[in-house]
C-alpha cells in the first residue's frame, strides 16, 4: 500500500513523504518537502495527496485541515513550483561578471537558458517554463536577437569578461585557437561556405575564433567565412581585442596551425610577443648543429634553445652547423625567430607506435592488400607505389621532439615558461569543447549573417558564465545543474494567503552556495 508519511525532522520540522510498506518496514518513494508550521504541513499533505490521488477533489489527510476564514475551511491552491534555487545562482553570476549591464531581461533569460539546456530560442521557453521562471514572449526574444546586434551587446559582454579576468587573473597572456561550426544546408552563403573541415564535412560553415585567458576564461570571440584559411583568422581577432580594449603589449598563444611567416611578422610588427607550435619537418633545419656534433641521441627532458628561419623555405636565419654551440636568439636577429625544442621519452613511445601503424598502413596499400588514398610513406612512380624508406627514417630520427616559436628573448622568458605557456593551450581546447557540446554551439536555426553573430553572442556570454562558475565552485555546470535543480521551491495560497515550501538544501547545494556568497531569498 503507498501512503502518505508523516516523519519529525531536525528543530521541529515534519517531512511529509510518499512511502510504501513493504516487509513490515516503510520504504520512501519520494521526498515532498519540509514543513516548518501547520501551514506549510498543510499544503504539503495537499501537494502529497495530488500526487497520491490526482484530478481528485480536495479533502484534509491524517486529520490536517487548512487554516479557516471566517469559520469557513480554507482552500488550498499551488499557486507555482520552481527551481528558486538554481534560477538565484545563475542570475547572482550573471550579476558578478557585469552582464546587468545589458538592460535586457529577454537575452539574460536566453543566455541562462542556454546553460541549463540548450536549445533553439523557441525552444527556450518550455525550458523556462518548466523551471517556473516567468519569461518573455517569443516575438521578445526574437526582437532581444536582433537588439544583440543593433545595440552591440557583445562589446558589452567582452567589456566585462575583460574586466573580471583583469581584476581575478592576469591578461597577459592570451591563448587562441578555431574551429568551425556546419550547417545541414545545401547552398552557399556569403558567410556559410563549404572549406577546409577537421571533421572532414562538405557542409557549408563557419569559423570561429575563440582568444582567452591562460585559465580558459573568454575575452574575444570572432565569425569568419566557412572557406576563410585558419592563418588568416588570428590576426583579425587579436587587433579586435587590442583596439576594444586599448592595449598594447601581450603574448599571444596558438598551436602550430597559426604558424605561418606573415602571421608572425605582423605579431611582432604590431609590438605583441608570441608563441606558436612548431612543426616537426622544421626540427632537421633547427637541429642541423646538434644533429652534426650529437647525432640522433637525446634524454629523457632534454631542452635546446636555438633559433629558427623566419621563412621556412630558406634557410637564411638557421644555426650554423659549423659551431657546436647553439645561438642565443635577440631581436637583433632579422632573419630568425627564437626556436625551443623538447625531447619527451614519453612522446617518443606516442609517436614510435603512430609511425609504426602508418607503416604498416603504407606497406598494405603498397601490396595491393588495402585500397585507400595515397596515405603517409607512399611513393608513387610512374603509376606504382612504394614504401618511401628515406621519408620513414627522417620521421622516426624525430620522435619525441616538441617544437616552439617565439620572439621572447630567454632573458625575458626561460626555456620551461615557453613550454609551460604553450601547454596552457588546453583551456581554449577545453572552453570550445564545452560551447560545443554543453552549450551546442552551432547555430542550426539561424542562416541570416546577424542572426548567427547574436547567437554566438549568447553562447559567448554563457561560456564565460560556465567558465566563471567552474572556476568559483569547483564543479562542472553539469553538476552544479545536478545539485540544484531537485530542490524545489513551492508557492502554496491557503485561505487566499501565499505560502512558500522549500526542499531542504543539501550538503552540496550548501557548498555551491557558500562558493558564490549567496543567502537564499
Amino acid at each position: 500500500m503507498v501512503f502518505v508519511r508523516k516523519s519529525p525532522g531536525r528543530s521541529g520540522a515534519v517531512k511529509v513523504q510518499i512511502a510504501e510498506r513493504r516487509a513490515g518496514r516503510d520504504v520512501v518513494l519520494e521526498h515532498v518537502g519540509t514543513a516548518h508550521d501547520d501551514a506549510e504541513l498543510a499544503a504539503l499533505m495537499e501537494v502529497a495527496r495530488g500526487k497520491l490521488y490526482p484530478g481528485q477533489g480536495e479533502f484534509a489527510l491524517d486529520g490536517v485541515r487548512p487554516r479557516s476564514v471566517d469559520g469557513q475551511p480554507g482552500s488550498v491552491e499551488i499557486a507555482s513550483k520552481s527551481n528558486a534555487v538554481l534560477w538565484q545562482v545563475l542570475q547572482a553570476a550573471y550579476t558578478d561578471l557585469g552582464f546587468d549591464i545589458i538592460d535586457d531581461e529577454a537575452f539574460a533569460q536566453l543566455v541562462l537558458a542556454r546553460i541549463i539546456e540548450p536549445t533553439s530560442k523557441a525552444d527556450s521557453l518550455r525550458v523556462l517554463g518548466e523551471l517556473g521562471i516567468a519569461h518573455a514572449s517569443l516575438r521578445t526574444m526574437f526582437r532581444s536577437l536582433a537588439r544583440a546586434q543593433e545595440r552591440d551587446y557583445r562589446s558589452q559582454v567582452a567589456d566585462a569578461c575583460f574586466a573580471h579576468a583583469a581584476a581575478v587573473g592576469d591578461i597577459s597572456l592570451c591563448l587562441y585557437d578555431v574551429t568551425t561550426l556546419y550547417f545541414e544546408a545545401e547552398d552557399e552563403d556569403e558567410l556559410r561556405k563549404v572549406g577546409y573541415s577537421k571533421e572532414r564535412r562538405v557542409d557549408p560553415q563557419i569559423v570561429v575564433g575563440l582568444l582567452v585567458d591562460r585559465t580558459g576564461f573568454p575575452l574575444e570571440i570572432g565569425c569568419f567565412e566557412g572557406n576563410k584559411a585558419e592563418t588568416l583568422t588570428l590576426i583579425p581577432i587579436v587587433r579586435q581585442f587590442q583596439a576594444r580594449h586599448g592595449l598594447e603589449g601581450f603574448v599571444v598563444v596558438a598551436d602550430a596551425g597559426m604558424l605561418s611567416a606573415t602571421n608572425l611578422r605582423e605579431l611582432d610588427e604590431e609590438g605583441l610577443t608570441f608563441i606558436v607550435g612548431s612543426r616537426s619537418t622544421k626540427a632537421p633545419v633547427d637541429l642541423e648543429s646538434h644533429f652534426r656534433w650529437h647525432g640522433d641521441a637525446f634524454t629523457n627532458g632534454q631542452v635546446i634553445d636555438t633559433i629558427t628561419p623566419r621563412h621556412g623555405r630558406t634557410k637564411a636565419g638557421a644555426s650554423d652547423p659549423m659551431v657546436k654551440a647553439e645561438p642565443i636568439w635577440n631581436p637583433a636577429h632579422e632573419s630568425s625567430w627564437r626556436a625551443v625544442w623538447a625531447y619527451s621519452a614519453k612522446r617518443a613511445v606516442r609517436d614510435s607506435r603512430t609511425l609504426t601503424l602508418q607503416e604498416q598502413r603504407a606497406r598494405d596499400v603498397v601490396a595491393g592488400d588495402k585500397t585507400a588514398r595515397t596515405p603517409r610513406f607512399v611513393k608513387t612512380t610512374n603509376g606504382s607505389r612504394r614504401l618511401d624508406e628515406a621519408s620513414l627514417a627522417r620521421a622516426r630520427r624525430l620522435v619525441g621532439l616538441k617544437g616552439y616559436v617565439t620572439n621572447i628573448p630567454a632573458t625575458l622568458m626561460p626555456a620551461a615558461e615557453v613550454m609551460s605557456s604553450y601547454h596552457d593551450l588546453w583551456h581554449v581546447e577545453q572552453s570550445f569543447r564545452m560551447s560545443k557540446t554543453d552549450l551546442k554551439a552551432r547555430p542550426m536555426f539561424h542562416h541570416t549573417r546577424d542572426a548567427i553573430e547574436a547567437h554566438l553572442t549568447i553562447v559567448f556570454a554563457a561560456l564565460a558564465l560556465s567558465r566563471y562558475l567552474h572556476t568559483t565552485t569547483g564543479l562542472t555546470v553539469r553538476r552544479i545543474l545536478h545539485a540544484l535543480k531537485p530542490i524545489q521551491q513551492i508557492t502554496v495560497r491557503i485561505a487566499g494567503h501565499d505560502h512558500i515550501a522549500r526542499d531542504p538544501i543539501t550538503k552540496p547545494a550548501q557548498a555551491i552556495l557558500d562558493a558564490l556568497n549567496i543567502t537564499l531569498d
